[in-house]
């Protein structure tokens, strides 16, 4: 696939998982462009839409998916909270658009929600409701549906399916080329960082969705750093994305 129509595929995928192309009306009839003015800075959560985190942490996405492409950076792709299904669904696409059967998609989420606080062993936690949202809630079903409707559901897609103090610490996965942590809670990062970021590749990327969104993500990045003593400088995505490369 040349470059061109590879970008071609990847605008219209970007698009579609975001529902750009056939976007509800605006939800002010005098206020036209209301949809999009939401979607591109991830703050709409329409029904429709396989993706919360909207256009700018999209493109974030594929650039860096890319970019470890290019620079023939080894390892797999994972992404930890995936709701629908959106971001993996990109990562997975990048690859079909490269032509690489040889890298894998790891989806790694409950698939039933977020998990209740666990105060006592990670009390930066304590009170959250998260949980508490059903809407966070997506089943496996649901996202391999998603997947399947953009023709990119086959084996180089793995379901990680659990809480990820269950799951991450012993997944049989090594090396990744890039790391999207989604998990909103201290817990939920911490964790992943702790099974993940030793299996991140030099020259990697890892991605923190929520490290402007929620005090318990920011902190659980600040600590793990300054306890590996890790400098490696902080991009900023948008409102609330932020990514680094791991030092080579």
């Amino acid at each position: 696939m040349g470059q061109a129509t590879r970008d071609l595929y990847l605008d219209l995928l970007v698009k579609c998982l975001s529902n750009l192309i056939y976007g509800p009306p605006p939800l002010d009839p005098w206020n036209d462009g209301l949809f999009r003015a939401n979607a591109r800075p991830g703050r709409d959560r329409h029904s429709l839409v396989h993706t919360m985190v909207g256009i700018l942490r999209l493109e974030n996405v594929r650039e860096l998916v890319q970019r470890a492409i290019d620079l023939a950076v080894p390892g797999d792709f994972i992404e930890t909270g995936v709701w629908r299904g959106g971001c993996c669904i990109l990562m997975r696409g990048v690859l079909a658009a490269n032509l690489i059967d040889n890298r894998k998609v790891y989806v790694a989420d409950s698939f039933a929600g977020l998990p209740p606080p666990n105060a006592d062993l990670f009390p930066q936690d304590a009170g959250d409701i998260l949980h508490t949202i059903p809407e966070l809630s997506v089943s496996l079903d649901e996202v391999k549906t998603n997947f399947a409707r953009y023709s990119l559901l086959d084996e180089q897609v793995v379901f990680t399916k659990g809480f990820f103090s269950d799951t991450l610490p012993s997944l049989e996965a090594d090396p990744f080329a890039v790391i999207r942590l989604d998990g909103d809670m201290y817990e939920s990062t911490y964790v992943a960082l702790e099974a993940l970021y030793p299996k991140l590749s030099l020259g990697g990327f890892i991605i923190i969705d929520d490290y402007g969104a929620t005090e318990q993500c920011r902190k659980a990045v600040t600590d793990y750093r300054a306890k590996f003593d890790i400098g490696d400088k902080l991009q900023q995505v948008d409102w609330t994305a932020v990514y680094w490369q791991k030092a080579l």
